[in-house]
């Protein structure tokens, strides 16, 4: 059997960086392919004339790259993700016709009237109070206001609980900067939001991927990760899971939070699309409030662009939180704060809400007949599907022949955390496209293309 050799380049700074170099470079080129088992440490070193420190840490950078994937017990793999962009946003421009049906945004002209709002706002005594450096954790109003839209997730809590932060990205972004350290490893879904894996990347956090079943992490799983590896929280979306729609029973939850405590995991809950689908179960982290962060966003439900997030945390995480917040933007805008407020106090975020599930369910019946034949899943008012794919058919495959079509999609690999094989499958937005017959269209050419009869 031929052990991988790369071409290491020995004048080039230091000895493992050029090992990750030459990692990369082989990814890229297809001579490493993802999924694939690298030579042990010993054996590369034997093979490379290195210290096996030296391939340590090779490995190590080249995992934090988002390359590989290392878990104790089994070897280091090529990341399934390797080749693939977990962007969710193309930074180059869109063709010109492209219908968007990968990116979920949430009907944009079914959100609230911020004209009216920013006049109701300017008619206020001290509007310019809104235009000044405030408390990192937000203006006290607007922490109560946070207080009653958790409510609407199941969790209740009082304004001294909650943290204002720029959206849920940023809530995020707070917790695993301000909770955890690069080198920490968090358990994460198989299958997981691609912004978490992203961001994770960048502050070198190590996700560790759980295997999965139709309510979403596996318990046993997460155990046995736990017993294996050193890992220090838990990343879960258990109403409306992100891409598959899988919602995590009561008895489920009840386990994960019974590990999280057993192993003494920071639990990080993120259900942005549980208000998309009424008939909501209490948060996972309700069960072990002393370890638990909750992040109730608005951007899916409401309006993306408002970017205001509401965090509930224990008192020990709300420090290091709110440094977080202040270590990055000092503080979220407090007139988008007012507006949430303003919204949620009056009942136009409910109102909101509402609104967008009807549509949501008129685009699911559509989808449903326009799909027949197709195995998915996906929630009557939801704002996503999960869409199995027929042979011989790959999530990116599906990716890049309907981009040649005109229309964007997501396929799984952009999806899969560490070296879990992707499923044939892709999400498919209900959302993206505003008009109606452009939605139609857009899943007339998918369905024409996975059926063969373009």
């Amino acid at each position: 059997m031929t052990i991988y050799s790369p071409l290491i380049d020995r004048d080039e700074g230091p000895l493992y960086k050029a090992l990750a170099d030459a990692i990369e470079r082989d990814i890229q080129k297809g001579i490493l392919t993802p999924g694939e088992r690298l030579p042990t440490h010993r054996d590369l070193a034997d093979e490379l004339g290195m210290n096996v420190s030296t391939i340590t840490r090779g490995y190590s950078e080249a995992e934090k790259r988002g390359l590989l994937s290392g878990t104790v017990g089994r070897g280091t793999f090529v990341a399934s993700d390797a080749v693939t962009s977990t962007s969710m946003v193309s930074f180059e421009p869109a063709a010109a016709g492209m219908l968007e049906m990968g990116l979920i945004s949430p009907f944009y002209h079914l959100d609230p009237d911020v004209t009216e709002g920013i006049k109701r706002i300017s008619r206020r005594k001290d509007p310019t109070s809104f235009m000044r450096y405030t408390d990192p954790r937000g203006m006290p109003d607007h922490r109560e206001a946070g207080a009653r839209w958790a409510a609407r997730y199941g969790l209740e809590c009082g304004a001294e609980d909650v943290i204002v932060t720029a959206g849920a990205q940023h809530a995020l972004t707070c917790c695993l900067s301000g909770l955890f350290r690069p080198g920490d490893r968090i358990a994460a879904d198989a299958l997981t939001y691609p912004g978490m894996k992203t961001l994770a990347t960048m502050l070198g956090i190590r996700l560790v991927p759980i295997a999965m079943d139709d309510e979403g992490m596996m318990p046993e799983a997460l155990d046995a990760a736990c017993r294996r590896d050193r890992i220090k929280g838990v990343y879960v979306m258990p109403g409306v899971h992100n891409p598959t729609t899988a919602t995590m029973s009561g008895k489920r939850r009840d386990e994960i939070a019974r590990l999280a405590d057993a192993h003494d995991l920071i639990i990080i809950e993120d259900d942005a699309y549980d208000l998309t689908a009424p008939g909501m179960l209490d948060p996972v982290g309700s069960r072990v409030r002393h370890r638990s962060v909750y992040v109730a966003g608005m951007s899916k439900s409401l309006a993306a662009g408002l970017r205001v997030a509401f965090v509930v945390a224990p008192k020990p995480y709300r420090k290091p939180l709110a440094q977080a917040v202040l270590n990055t933007i000092w503080m979220a805008p407090p007139l988008n704060g007012e507006l949430a407020a303003m919204w949620i106090n009056d009942g136009t975020a409910d109102q909101v809400v509402e609104i967008k599930r009807a549509e949501a369910a008129r685009r699911y019946m559509v989808a449903c007949d326009m799909l027949e034949g197709l195995r998915f899943r996906g929630k009557p008012t939801g704002f996503y599907l999960w869409v199995e794919l027929p042979e011989p058919w790959t999530g990116q495959a599906l990716e890049k022949a309907a981009q040649a079509d005109g229309v964007s999609v997501f396929g799984a690999e952009k999806f899969v955390v560490g070296e879990t094989k992707p499923p044939a499958a892709a999400r498919i937005s209900l959302t993206g496209v505003q008009d109606m017959e452009e939605f139609r269209k857009g899943l007339w050419i998918l369905t024409n293309i996975l059926s063969g009869t373009k």
